[in-house]
């Protein structure tokens, strides 16, 4: 298998902050989770991120792919 091939979409990721991955569109628009609610999954590690320095970066397809196939929220009730 080719090494470049399996690296080849982290080369093309855009990585944002914490207020553009609300925006970015991968939530149902008006239902965005709050920028706390966000923090605390990065705290907890529900969601990945990249830390540089102490700066903290998302890319938004990776959150996204990551929240449909692994973050289950149990309803309330």
């Amino acid at each position: 298998m080719n090494p470049l091939s399996v690296s080849a979409p982290c080369l093309n990721s855009q990585l944002t902050d914490i207020v553009g991955l609300r925006a970015s569109g991968i939530f149902p628009t008006g239902r965005e989770p709050s920028i706390r609610t966000l923090r605390e999954w990065t705290k907890l590690r529900r969601i990945p991120h990249h830390r540089v320095g102490h700066f903290v970066y998302y890319d938004a397809a990776e959150v996204g792919i990551h929240i449909r196939t692994k973050l289950k929220i149990p309803a309330r009730g």
